[in-house]
């Protein structure tokens, strides 16, 4: 199926190939004869304007796509945000005098809560800069409202709408799916709570996984609420009761309850001038992140040559060479050994953000994480996810921070084949057959049925590497065996949960992880540089990639066009996922 499908894309795009490669080089030119790396220059009385409706990942290029607007069937004209560049700019805007506060536009942020209270505290510290931070929306999602909740003052479009009813946790199955094309899954694990073979063979969630979702949610929405409650000066019991009664869903009502306030566009643009003390006619001087980062900066650069060094691991581990959005061993190790060899480079904070995945890549970059160590403090800091095989890559650093939203643990590993033998033979007309030099020789080279000698010898694997994994992970956080044991069994944690227990150290962002890296290696304040690694890519190294990888090509047209296109690449991906995954329960959606 999937080649079928391989192939009449490939044709489709082969059509516009020339085109956009011509498109791609004629811009090159344009961006490399244009001034975009020349500073920006910043007016008085400047607001920065965050808008954070895009896809957010942990490092993203300053640059803007230059062909947002340009109709193509190919490369997305959504970007990526990057965490760390909002960072920076809300900490250089604190001290910049020519930044008189932030205008949050933010309705629907796609980011985790972890990201999401990264952002937060750093608008908190700028409020006490005694510069303002005024959100406004059309409509708020649970989490922008989260978020926005952090401003000064907040406002929403009065025909507009507040989302705001708790977290809930969502998990589609395909067991049904399967039974109907005659696939079937096979899956091995080792824990009570590893509920990522489920969606393969139950049609809803066990009682276990259901406990322990409902508890990481419930510490999550604690959180939340807690903050909220401190920001908007309302009870978190009185929170509760709106979110069960649904009553802030209606505007008026939501004003009523001291939520936000309503307000029409242009009447929050007056407000913004009377905020920066300029006249009604006069015109507002917003200033996007990507153009403020190209900015001088007001932060004086330090001397010398030491750094912080921040290595992000951000996406799926899936083996020896990553992708876009994923994690590869071999790539990863590649850049450690650059820092840990870097004599310049005093500390090494690791940015993780990652469900887990293959436990062999796993293994291999925890290797390299204690290698490092030996050399200099290794931090890890924890984004939305570092669970299973992510946490695999914490645990071998001196500390780990996380975000009390943060989700973690899931300490377990499973296996997963998929027998396609009644699938080719009875819905599609296809049969295999073989010859063997040995009794085994044909196992784990089809996609077909197992015998229960060869399911036992899975199994044994993944019992030892689930030893392999706990041993492990209980030296790296000085408990015992048996102790570890006892919170592992593939139980996902908050990283609120998981400092109680003892799997997390600290409770932070990546400013307590950079702290933390800065006592470790014994340097102080205004001696050392942060620098963020592997560099981001710029737009049209992204471009020029994606136009030269047909494969990423047909994906993203296929995706954008074909509707039924997107259940054939999920059920691609889950056929590459068979074999030994350190990962956390799959396809999973907080809202």
């Amino acid at each position: 199926m999937w080649q079928f499908v391989k192939y009449t894309l490939a044709t489709i795009v082969g059509m516009f190939l020339f085109l956009l490669v011509s498109i791609i080089l004629v811009a090159g030119i344009g961006s490399a004869m244009s001034s975009s790396d020349s500073e920006y220059e910043l007016k008085e009385n400047s607001i920065l304007k965050l808008d954070l409706n895009r896809p957010m990942g942990e490092n993203a290029s300053n640059e803007d796509n230059p062909f947002s607007d340009f109709p193509n069937p190919f490369f997305s004209s959504t970007e990526k945000i990057g965490l760390i560049q909002i960072i920076s700019a809300l900490e250089r805007a604190r001290v910049d005098d020519k930044i008189k506060g932030v205008y949050l536009d933010v309705s629907f942020p796609i980011a985790g809560y972890a990201q999401l209270s990264e952002i937060r505290d750093a608008l908190e510290k700028f409020k006490k800069s005694g510069k303002f931070v005024y959100a406004y929306s059309n409509s708020y999602s649970e989490k922008a409202y989260y978020l926005a909740s952090v401003s000064n003052q907040l406002y929403l479009n009065p025909a507009g709408l507040l989302d705001f009813n708790g977290i809930s946790v969502q998990y589609m199955f395909y067991k049904k799916a399967f039974d109907k094309l005659e696939i079937e899954p096979m899956v091995f694990r080792v824990g009570t709570y590893k509920s990522a073979v489920e969606p393969f063979i139950r049609e809803d969630m066990s009682p276990e996984n259901k406990e322990q979702s409902l508890s990481f949610i419930r510490s999550i929405n604690q959180v939340i609420f807690n903050k909220i409650s401190q920001s908007k000066g309302i009870s978190v019991p009185r929170l509760d009761r709106i979110a069960d009664s649904l009553q802030a869903m209606n505007p008026h009502n939501a004003e009523k309850l001291g939520m936000l306030k309503l307000s029409y566009w242009d009447q929050f643009e007056s407000l913004l001038k009377k905020a920066v003390k300029i006249g009604e006619k006069d015109k507002l001087t917003m200033v996007k992140l990507s153009d403020y980062l190209h900015a001088k900066n007001p932060i004086p650069e330090v001397e010398g040559t030491k750094k912080i060094a921040i290595l992000v691991a951000e996406g799926e581990i899936v083996g020896t060479r990553g992708g876009e959005g994923s994690i590869g061993s071999d790539d990863f190790v590649k850049e450690l050994r650059k820092l840990r060899d870097n004599s310049s480079v005093k500390a090494i904070v690791l940015r993780i953000d990652s469900p887990g995945g293959s436990s062999l890549a796993s293994d291999i970059m925890w290797r390299e994480i204690l290698l490092a160590k030996k050399v200099k403090p290794v931090i890890a800091s924890m984004s939305n996810y570092a669970a299973s095989g992510g946490y695999y890559m914490a645990m071998g650093a001196d500390a780990i921070v996380a975000q009390p939203t943060t989700i973690t643990g899931s300490i377990g590993i499973f296996a997963q084949w998929l027998n396609l033998d009644n699938f080719f033979k009875n819905k599609l007309g296809i049969t295999q057959d073989h010859v063997n030099t040995h009794e085994h020789s044909h196992f784990l080279n089809s996609a077909g049925r197992l015998t229960d000698f060869e399911k036992s010898i899975i199994q044994n694997m993944v019992n030892e590497g689930y030893e392999s994994f706990t041993s492990k992970a209980a030296a790296g956080r000085k408990m015992s065996l048996e102790k570890l044991k006892s919170i592992a069994g593939g139980r996902v944690w908050t990283g609120e949960q998981a400092k109680k227990i003892g799997l997390v150290d600290e409770l932070g962002g990546l400013d307590k992880a950079i702290e933390l890296a800065a006592q470790k290696s014994k340097l102080k304040s205004g001696e050392y540089k942060v620098a963020v690694y592997p560099k981001a890519k710029s737009f049209f190294d992204t471009l020029l990639e994606s136009a030269t990888s047909a494969e990423a090509m047909e994906m993203r047209w296929a995706k954008s066009n074909l509707p039924w296109a997107k259940s054939v690449f999920e059920l691609d991906r889950l056929k590459k996922r068979e074999g030994f995954l350190a990962m956390m329960p799959y396809m999973m959606e907080l809202e």
